[in-house]
């Protein structure tokens, strides 16, 4: 059942399952990410054999067709939602969210069926990090703690959304994507060009020129990017305040992330904000 926000009285399409039973897969009118966290599933989806092995994920669109044909000692938790919960922009705290055309694009590409079985990639390094998260949405559900619950979901699913997307499309294990992953699982923690190195085992002159033949930038420049692409997603799509999105994306101070974001993109947050949602509602 979709939850009912006590603080702004209004409908909100989502739902969490802290034991998911797969009895019920896929679910109306829903996107679902699914967290294994031990055991092993095995079905048919689509008329193909698909096989999820913890820890992992496994993304459903309502239209899948999907039958369980094995479970091992499964153990799995989900976070459901309408594809609108995307698709939405907070105005203030009287009129909430009013619905828009597509927006995000983060993370969808995990429920396009041209994607190999709908099972990302998930590493040692960033399950930890997803069980976590994951965590955080089941207690904002059910706490609905204050006003903000729903536009600090709406931050934890566009993370999840984002690292699960980065992980399945650098699944090498060359230097690089080793710091690819490094990046995507600790971008909103303190990063030196040290802590990249050592994780490439490379030094920075060859960690960065590999960078630039790949992606066009150094790896610090990569980082910067990374930080600017999640802030601009929370820019747009809740109301977090600019300290918050500071914190949430590696930056020390907001008057730092203020003056990189104000560098690179060319305007300061919060009219990139304003101007997006302008955008938005006009479409």
């Amino acid at each position: 059942m979709p939850q009912i926000d006590r603080h702004k009285n209004r409908t909100v399409n989502i739902e969490f399952a802290a034991v998911e039973d797969f009895s019920l897969l896929p679910y109306p009118e829903r996107l679902t990410l699914i967290l294994i966290t031990s055991g092993s599933i095995n079905g048919i989806l689509n008329e193909r054999p698909i096989s999820v092995f913890a820890p992992g994920v496994f993304c459903l669109v309502e239209d899948d067709d999907f039958k369980v044909t094995m479970k091992h000692n499964v153990a799995a938790q989900s976070f459901r939602f309408h594809p609108e919960f995307l698709n939405t922009i907070t105005l203030s705290e009287t009129q909430g969210y009013i619905p828009t055309g597509p927006r995000i694009q983060t993370g969808l590409s995990l429920f396009q069926r041209d994607n190999l079985y709908a099972v990302p990639r998930v590493t040692e390094k960033a399950y930890p990090l997803l069980f976590e998260w994951f965590f955080i949405l089941g207690m904002e559900v059910q706490a609905q703690s204050d006003a903000r619950w729903v536009c600090r979901i709406k931050k934890y699913l566009i993370q999840i959304l984002g690292l699960l997307e980065d992980l399945h499309q650098h699944s090498e294990q060359s230097p690089v994507d080793l710091v690819l992953e490094y990046i995507h699982t600790n971008y909103s923690r303190k990063i030196s060009l040290e802590d990249l190195t050592n994780c490439a085992k490379l030094n920075r002159v060859t960690l960065n020129k590999q960078f630039q033949e790949r992606l066009g930038n150094t790896a610090i420049g990569y980082l910067l990017s990374h930080r600017l692409k999640i802030a601009c997603d929370l820019l747009t799509h809740t109301g977090m305040k600019l300290d918050e999105i500071a914190c949430a994306t590696g930056f020390e101070y907001d008057t730092y992330f203020i003056k990189q974001f104000t560098a690179k993109k060319g305007i300061s947050p919060t009219k990139y904000r304003n101007i997006t949602r302008k955008f938005a509602v006009a479409q």
